[in-house]
């Protein structure tokens, strides 16, 4: 691979140390390396917002590709009289939203579960924050991310978006109900009933391993009983 000019480099850096207010400006202009740096600082809450709708790892990501050009090519309408990630989002979830009223309108819901439940649960694609460690470490946190999700995959579409945008990107009750045009006692509400239905789609997922927990057969058991006779052999006179 090229080595990356180092003016351009610095520019790169230098554009990630400004704040979305002071990108937009260049963005509006063109400037590709500052449409980057917003792409990259805005990706993980925008594929997770697509994602709680969507269902789907591989169309999360083109809602998320379709809200990008859409906001690009109609930034000279944002404002600014709220936040940039704010704006974003809420052209994502209107993309999101807008594709399941047209599946819908188009195929019965009965068949649109049935489609997405055949798919079982789907990992997200998109890199960790957590830095990398031993292989066995990553596979844990693997298994357990792919539990999660499955049961993020399992709540109805209202809970879904109200637990990810609260639980999963951190935000405020107040903010969430915002982005998902509800009240927010109704939000605090959608979102008590997820927490519970996560709880217990997680325990019904693992009531099934419980009966493998800390496994003692094989060689192992058969290498117990060669310890035992060779112990008593000892023993005995």
């Amino acid at each position: 691979m090229a080595a990356i000019p180092v003016p351009v480099a610095r520019h790169r850096q230098y554009l990630s140390t400004l704040s979305d207010a002071e990108l937009v400006p260049l963005a509006m202009q063109g400037d590709e390396p500052a449409i980057r740096a917003i792409v990259q600082r805005h990706n993980q809450r925008l594929f997770r917002t697509a994602r709680a709708v969507i269902r789907s790892d591989w169309e999360a990501e083109d809602v998320v590709q379709a809200a990008y050009v859409r906001a690009f090519t109609n930034l000279g309408t944002f404002r600014g009289e709220a936040e940039l990630s704010t704006w974003l989002t809420r052209i994502t979830l209107n993309e999101a939203l807008g594709r399941v009223r047209s599946r819908k309108n188009t195929t019965g819901i009965e068949e649109i579960d049935m489609q997405t439940r055949s798919r079982g649960g789907e990992v997200l694609q998109f890199p960790s924050l957590l830095c990398a460690g031993d292989p066995e470490t990553e596979l844990s946190r693997s298994q357990a991310r792919q539990l999660l999700e499955h049961a993020v995959d399992e709540l109805p579409d209202d809970f879904r978006a109200i637990f990810v945008l609260r639980d999963v990107e951190g935000m405020s009750t107040d903010e969430a109900a915002s982005y998902l045009g509800i009240r927010p006692e109704t939000a605090k509400t959608r979102l008590h009933r997820a927490r519970k239905m996560m709880r217990q789609s997680i325990e019904k997922q693992l009531s099934g391993a419980f009966s493998a927990l800390f496994p003692f057969d094989g060689a192992r058991c058969a290498s117990m009983g060669d310890r035992v006779i060779a112990a008593l052999r000892v023993k005995t006179p």
